[in-house]
C-alpha cells in the first residue's frame, strides 16, 4: 500500500509540475520547439531545473543500492539502437511537434477536461492498440505474453 501512495503523490506532483511549468499548453510547448521562428526558451529552464533535482537524487539512490519504496532498482541494461527505437523516437517527436502534447502533459490536462487534450490520449491510446496488434501479428505471440 505504501508504494500505491507514493506512486500516487510522485504522479500528482509531475502533474502539479507540468501544469505550474505550462508544459500541458500546447502553444508553448511549440513555441518552445519553434528553435528556427519565435522560440520560447522557458521549458529549457524547466527541464534544467527538472535535472538539477533529479541527478543528485539518482546518484544518492544508486549508491545505496535500492530504492526506498521498491524491492529493487530497475536500471535498464540495453545500450542498443535498433529500428524499433529510431521509429517510435520518430513518431513520439512527429507527434509532439505537431500537436504539442505528449504522454503525460496530455493525462494531466486531460484533467481539466480540455478537448485537445482527451482527443489526443484517444489517438493516442488508438495508435497503442495498433502497434500491439501488428506487433503481436508480426510476431506470432499470444497475446497473454505481449506487452
Amino acid at each position: 500500500m505504501p508504494t500505491i501512495l507514493v506512486a500516487l503523490g510522485a504522479g500528482f506532483l509531475f502533474g502539479l509540475g507540468l501544469t505550474i511549468s505550462q508544459m500541458v499548453n500546447p502553444a508553448k510547448v511549440i513555441g518552445f520547439l519553434d528553435i528556427a521562428g519565435r522560440w520560447d526558451p522557458s521549458l529549457a529552464l524547466v527541464m534544467a531545473g527538472a535535472l538539477a533535482v533529479f541527478l543528485p537524487a539518482y546518484r544518492i539512490i544508486v549508491k545505496r543500492g535500492a530504492p526506498l519504496f521498491a524491492p529493487a532498482l530497475l536500471i535498464p541494461t540495453r545500450r542498443d539502437i535498433d529500428g524499433r527505437l529510431v521509429a517510435g523516437s520518430a513518431t513520439f517527436g512527429l507527434g509532439w511537434g505537431l500537436v504539442g502534447f505528449c504522454p503525460g502533459p496530455a493525462i494531466a490536462a486531460a484533467g481539466s477536461l480540455q478537448t485537445d487534450a482527451l482527443t489526443f490520449l484517444g489517438a493516442m491510446i488508438a495508435g497503442m492498440a495498433v502497434y500491439e496488434a501488428i506487433d503481436r501479428l508480426s510476431t506470432r505471440r499470444p497475446a497473454s505474453q505481449a506487452g
